[in-house]
């Protein structure tokens, strides 16, 4: 699973001195679920992800991936996870297939292991047109899919993905999203985090509507839209925010 508790982290600014990005952020993700962390921009989705992810240390509480805790132990959780986000940051000499079982050596696979889960990953998520063009010649669409075969090419237990449509067009954007759902029928434990409203009321079994830097209420998105009277997660995103106070 994926559980992060009382999670907290300030950063220092210069003009607004002591910033609290994320304030005592709890929940869990069992494997096999999906759970959607939705918030305006700034609301501290991407210090909470990279928390999780041992990316960022937190100032107060803990995060654990299958019971590791990634400050304590970061290599041994970093090895049960993959973390994907809308920054694709590929070696640009690179071929796409070339990308992928590189990273495959740098997790510890074999020559052989690698190349054969890169196989796999590519079938998958439909790359063989684009297997041997090099990285910095590929679509946004193109270069995400190489980012996400890199990234779950150790096939992780767990999954952080942090805006992964954020920029693709719509044949692109099903394509990962599709991805998502072949990895939560894995039993994957997955968190996700979207702009796209649309997106999490099909792919979340449960949301956190994360708002300046707390999670203001968990639940799934039928019963989020009943709790608002709304009839479609945009509405009652905006309704249980601006009942708060944007």
């Amino acid at each position: 699973m994926i559980k992060a508790t009382n999670l907290k982290k300030a950063f220092n600014d210069r003009k607004r001195g002591q910033v609290v990005a994320v304030n005592d952020v709890s929940f869990e993700v069992e494997p096999g679920e999906i759970f959607g962390l939705l918030g305006l921009n700034g609301a501290g989705k991407t210090t909470t992800l990279r928390m999780l992810a041992g990316l960022l240390k937190p100032d107060i509480g803990t995060a654990l991936i299958n019971g590791i805790d990634v400050t304590r132990q970061p290599e041994a959780a970093k090895a049960k996870l993959g973390f994907i986000t809308g920054s694709t940051g590929l070696y640009g000499r690179l071929k796409a297939r070339e990308m992928i079982e590189y990273f495959g050596r740098l997790y510890g696979l074999t020559r052989n292991e690698s190349s054969q889960r890169t196989v796999k990953l590519m079938e998958t998520l439909g790359m063989a047109e684009f297997a041997d063009v090099k990285c910095d010649k590929l679509s946004s669409g193109t270069k995400q899919k190489v980012s996400i075969a890199r990234t779950m090419i150790h096939d992780p237990e767990a999954i952080i993905l942090d805006e992964p449509t954020a920029g693709l067009d719509v044949i692109a954007s099903r394509s990962v999203v599709d991805f998502i759902n072949n990895e939560k029928a894995r039993s994957k434990t997955i968190v996700f985090s979207t702009h796209v409203m649309h997106e999490a009321e099909k792919l979340c079994d449960r949301i956190g509507i994360l708002h300046k830097g707390s999670i203001i209420t968990t639940a799934t998105p039928e019963e989020l839209n009943n709790k608002s009277g709304c009839v479609d997660l945009d509405d009652t995103f905006v309704k249980l925010v601006g009942d708060i106070g944007a």
